[in-house]
């Protein structure tokens, strides 16, 4: 088979790329481990930034997003007993939608399968080959059969465990990482909201986050031991432990629900660079991870493939090779920004085993300027929209 880019990976990332590069009459094929069953079932939060939310309306797959995503236009900062709320529209001019990862997925599977595309699911055994030649190839089996697709370009949207990233030499590579100590608990309950807007909350005990899904199903977290098993919470004891800490003191309180799914996921902060080698490029997971704290992950992967789309674009359409080989570069831009306001977000809001009462004091005197300022809330509003990552890409 012969494609002109060959795609790894059917998250966000992946999709969304065949998709915008379909519109620019570019041809593709998505080729994923996983069934098509299990990406638009595994279920993963989503925030949407203005730019993320614009792009998937401007793009045509945006309307079960603006139908059945939650549009905010603010979030809520809890600590010492008060909530005070980010005004993210008056501070910025745009707001942010929640609206879940795996409907994403859901829009770009259907946009893409109505338009006739190729969509691989179920591979295995896949590999790269050919990356510093003209004519790149991806081989792989599927149902029962080994496949080659011969491809211009190899794009590996992968995700952290894929083939992609460890296809570009180690020695051209320098990855940075920082593994948290500290996880999150998660749960999906049913029940109305407590909230119209996210709450972010600090506490002694440690961080939550109180989060919607839809009118009757809600997202909740809590700051936990990464190392801990859901099996040690009873459900009485998750609601505690989320009442304590996110509940206010003027009597503010969340709603409890029944408790239908747990889990605990690890949080760590990841740049892998360069993004690019040959014919080959990342984007999304395959090459950077932020704790969810900021919000960040889904909307980084978009960001990554508008660039690459329009590298691709240039390339083909302009003969135009110069996108494409400062895409990293580019890139990047966006990246460091959003693992910074994602570091800064989690050491601001997490319980960090061993600070000293003085370093606990720092963290409240930080939320109470960030709170009191409006200079302060607009660099975090800023941030949390995106508007700053935008900015910094745009000057690379």
């Amino acid at each position: 088979m012969r494609t002109q880019v060959g795609i790894i990976g059917a998250g966000p990332a992946g999709l969304l790329l065949s998709h915008l590069l379909h519109l620019r009459g570019i041809e593709s094929v998505v080729l994923e481990t996983r069934t098509r069953d299990q990406i638009e079932s595994t279920i993963r939060a989503g925030v949407l930034e203005q730019g993320t939310m614009d792009l998937l309306s401007e793009t045509g797959v945006g309307e079960r997003m603006k139908a059945e995503g939650a549009l905010h236009h603010g979030f809520e900062l809890a600590f010492e007993g008060k909530r005070h709320r980010i005004d993210l529209s008056d501070l910025t001019g745009h707001a942010i939608t929640v609206y879940a990862q795996h409907e994403v997925i859901k829009d770009l599977v259907a946009a893409r399968a109505a338009a006739g595309a190729e969509l691989r699911f179920g591979v295995s055994d896949t590999s790269i080959h050919g990356i510093d030649t003209d004519t790149p190839s991806i081989r792989y089996r599927h149902e029962g059969e080994q496949h080659e697709l011969q491809c211009d370009f190899v794009i590996g949207c992968d995700g952290s465990q894929g083939v992609s990233r460890a296809a570009i030499p180690q020695a051209l590579r320098r990855d940075f990482e920082r593994v948290y100590p500290f996880g999150w608990f998660g749960i999906l309950c049913e029940g109305p909201p407590s909230s119209d807007e996210l709450i972010y909350a600090r506490h002694e005990r440690g961080f939550a986050l109180i989060s919607t899904r839809s009118h009757n199903v809600q997202r909740m977290y809590f700051q936990c031991d990464p190392k801990d098993s859901v099996d040690n919470w009873s459900d009485d004891r998750i609601w505690a432990e989320l009442h304590a800490r996110a509940d206010s003191h003027d009597g503010q309180k969340i709603i409890d629900g029944k408790i239908f799914q747990k889990n605990i996921v690890g949080m760590r902060s990841f740049v892998s660079t360069t993004m690019q080698h040959g014919r080959l490029f990342l984007a999304g997971d395959a090459a950077h991870i932020v704790p969810p704290t900021g919000a960040k992950g889904m909307n980084l992967a978009v960001a990554d493939v508008k660039v690459l789309s329009q590298a691709l674009d240039a390339f083909y359409k302009e003969s135009r090779a110069d996108l494409l080989d400062r895409y990293s570069e580019t890139a990047l831009k966006r990246i460091w920004r959003a693992e910074h306001f994602s570091y800064w977000m989690t050491s601001m809001l997490h319980r960090i085993d061993g600070a000293s009462p003085f370093e606990q004091q720092l963290q409240i005197a930080e939320l109470e300027y960030v709170t009191s300022s409006r200079t302060a809330a607009t660099v975090l509003a800023e941030n949390y929209v995106g508007i700053a990552g935008a900015q910094m890409q745009s000057r690379s």
